[in-house]
């Protein structure tokens, strides 16, 4: 699939899983004047539809933009194993429950995998220590053939802001931040529906105390 932006080879038209970057791994290193390596928790009323109740690991975020995975809700029905046949691969070992995350709106089309960094292919990003990010269709065998990451999710598009916006977005209204620093068990162990008052509750907020209010200034 490559990364998208200046993080890869420019994309070609989306379809999923297109070709690794020529590049063999990419390194995104976290800056406390950024993002990267945060989860990124939609508040009530954020006022856009496709954000209600997002969780979103954050990959790159730096002068030039950022880039996330939404990991707040999944495809109904379409599992990973239904998804590798439907692009002719064998599932092999692949989980028969794991499920295809709505990673966001902008190239729903595209595949990416977020997981444990015990795996690097052609074009994976690494982010600190955290996580990493991988979009190309070698890690999809890796995993079918059991040579894969140790933990990982596979989601389809992902959240994208050009250069400032997403600065102003969290200055203006509709985010919280979390560290991603021991969010392995959020990540790889709480269903989908469950992340999202799960990470509130890592930080001491019962979202049912939360008001669609507090999602704007």
């Amino acid at each position: 699939m490559g990364l998208p932006g200046r993080y890869a080879a420019p994309p070609g038209p989306s379809t999923l899983l297109p070709p690794a970057a020529r590049a063999t791994s990419f390194v995104s290193v976290p800056d406390p004047r950024f993002f990267s390596g945060q989860l990124l928790l939609a508040l009530p009323g954020i006022g856009d539809p496709r954000f209600e109740r997002a969780v979103i690991a954050m990959c790159v975020h730096d002068e030039g933009g950022a880039l996330g995975i939404g990991l707040g809700s999944v495809h109904q029905g379409m599992s990973v194993r239904r998804l590798m046949a439907g692009i002719d691969l064998d599932p092999g070992s692949t989980p028969e429950d794991a499920m295809v995350h709505r990673g966001g709106p902008v190239e729903p089309q595209r595949g990416f995998v977020l997981h444990s960094q015990d795996y690097a292919g052609a074009g994976t990003l690494a982010v600190g220590d955290l996580w990493a990010l991988s979009a190309s269709l070698d890690v999809l065998k890796a995993i079918a053939g059991g040579r894969g990451p140790s933990r990982w999710l596979m989601a389809l598009g992902y959240a994208g802001w050009g250069p400032g916006q997403l600065d102003g977005e969290l200055r203006r209204h509709g985010w919280l931040t979390l560290d991603g620093a021991g969010a392995g068990p959020l990540l790889y162990e709480t269903p989908a529906e469950e992340r999202w008052p799960r990470a509130f509750a890592q930080i001491g907020v019962d979202v049912a105390h939360l008001s669609a209010g507090a999602g704007r200034a």
